[in-house]
C-alpha cells in the first residue's frame, strides 16, 4: 500500500530524513512523505515517526467524471476488506480540477454507499475517516489511520499559551543535528515540549506508546502483533540529568514537571524556575540551547521583546562557550537582536497562523 506521512508544511525535508532512519523507503511528495507497506509499517509509522501530524493509507482510486459514475464505482468499492460495519465512520471530500467539483455531493455519494453495502454507520465524531480526494478526475480514497493528531502523545495534559507542537519540536531537534546524545537546555520551556521530546529521544522511547490510533479499529488490525510492536525494545536507563528547562514562570514549570512526570521522564530532566538573566551554565559537557521565544505577533509593542533577545544573547555568548543555538522565531529581526552568530535560516514552517523559521549557530 501507498502510506502518506503528513507533514508540518516546510517539514518535509526532515521527516524524509526521519522516516528514512527508521527504515522506510520514503520519498518527498506535496504535504509530506510517501513510502510502500503493509498494515504493519502503518502501526510502526504511528509508534515510532516522530514528526508526522498524521499517517494516511491509500486503499484505492477510480476515475469519476460524473456524479452517476462516482455513485456506481463507489458501490463497488471492496469497504469490507477495511472498515468494520459495528465502527462508525465519517467522510471528508475533496475536488481540484475535476468535473465534479461538490465537495457535498461527493460526500454524500460515498456515504450512501458505506451504507448500502457495509451497513455502516456515519457520524461526526466516529474514530475512523475515509478521505477521498478527486483531483483530474481521479477519485482517490485514504484511511486516516492515526485519529487524533499525532502531536498528542497521550502525557501532555496541561499546556502553556503558544504550545510548540511536539511533532515541530522534534523535527526541530533534528535539524539541529540532535540525535540523543547531548544535553539540552530550554531556558524559555514553557510546557517542557523540547526538553521532553530530547529526552525521549535519549531515552529511546516511542512517541505513541501512550496512545491510541484510529487503525485499531480497522478489519485488518491484529492486537497481539500491535502489542509486541509496541512493546519491543527497552528504553535506556538515565545517567546523569541532561535535558533541562527553565522559564520566569512558575506555573510553566509545575506544567513541565506535570508533563514530564507523564511521561516517564522524571529521572531524565529538571526544570526551575529561572529568569534569563540567572541562567547559568550546567556543569558537564557542551550541547543544544533550543528556544522558542515570544515573537510579538500577537502583542502591539515589540520594544521589550528586543530587549529581552538582546540579553539572552549576551547570557548564552558570555556562558555558552561550546554550546550551539536554536531559536525559533517568525521575525529576523528579533533573531539578529540576540547578536549570536547564525547561519543562515531553516525553510519557513507553518506554525499557528504564522511562519516561523530556524535559527541555529555553530559552537559558540
Amino acid at each position: 500500500m501507498e502510506i502518506f506521512l503528513v507533514a508540518t508544511p516546510g517539514l518535509e525535508e526532515p521527516l524524509a530524513q526521519e522516516a528514512r532512519a527508521l527504515g522506510f523507503d520514503a520519498v518527498i511528495q506535496p504535504g509530506g512523505v510517501t513510502f510502500t507497506g503493509g498494515w504493519p509499517a502503518v502501526w510502526r509509522a504511528n509508534l515510532e515517526v516522530r514528526g508526522a501530524t498524521r499517517v494516511l493509507v491509500r486503499i484505492g482510486s477510480f476515475r469519476a467524471m460524473h456524479p452517476a459514475q462516482l455513485d456506481k464505482r463507489a458501490h463497488r468499492f471492496p469497504w469490507a476488506d477495511f472498515l468494520r460495519p459495528d465502527i462508525p465512520v465519517r467522510v471528508e471530500a475533496t475536488s481540484r480540477k475535476s468535473r465534479i467539483y461538490h465537495a457535498g455531493a461527493i460526500t454524500q455519494r460515498i456515504e450512501a454507499a458505506l451504507r448500502d453495502t457495509l451497513g455502516a454507520t456515519i457520524a461526526e465524531d466516529a474514530p475512523v475517516t475515509i478521505k477521498v480526494r478527486i483531483e483530474d478526475d481521479l477519485c482517490t480514497i485514504s484511511l486516516d489511520t492515526s485519529g487524533e493528531s499525532l502531536h498528542r502523545r497521550g502525557y501532555k495534559q496541561a499546556v502553556a499559551k503558544a504550545p510548540m507542537r511536539e511533532t515541530m519540536a522534534a523535527m526541530f531537534l533534528r535539524q539541529c543535528g540532535f540525535d540523543g546524545s547531548e544535553p539540552v537546555l530550554d531556558p524559555m520551556c514553557g510546557s517542557g515540549t523540547f526538553v521532553i521530546e530530547a529526552a525521549e529521544i535519549a531515552a529511546g522511547l516511542k512517541p505513541g506508546r501512550a496512545r491510541n490510533f484510529a487503525f485499531q479499529h480497522l478489519v485488518s488490525f491484529d492486537p497481539a502483533a500491535w502489542d509486541a510492536l509496541r512493546s519491543a525494545g527497552p528504553a535506556a536507563t538515565p545517567g546523569s540529568v541532561r535535558f533541562r528547562g527553565s522559564d520566569r514562570d512558575a506555573g510553566a514549570i509545575r506544567m513541565s514537571r506535570d508533563n514530564a512526570e507523564r511521561a516517564g521522564l522524571v529521572d531524565w530532566t529538571e526544570f526551575q524556575s529561572t529568569a534569563i538573566a540567572d541562567l547559568q551554565r550546567p556543569d558537564g559537557p557542551p550541547g543544544l540551547v533550543i528556544i522558542n521565544p515570544p515573537y510579538g505577533a500577537r502583542i502591539g509593542n515589540k520594544g521589550p521583546l528586543f530587549g529581552l533577545h538582546a540579553a539572552m544573547g549576551e547570557v548564552l555568548r558570555a556562558r555558552f562557550k561550546g554550546w550551539r543555538v536554536g531559536i525559533v522565531t517568525s521575525d529576523p529581526q528579533l533573531a539578529r537582536a540576540t547578536g549570536l552568530p547564525f547561519k543562515d535560516p531553516g525553510p519557513y514552517v507553518a506554525h499557528g497562523g504564522l511562519k516561523v523559521r530556524l535559527f541555529q549557530t555553530d559552537p559558540l
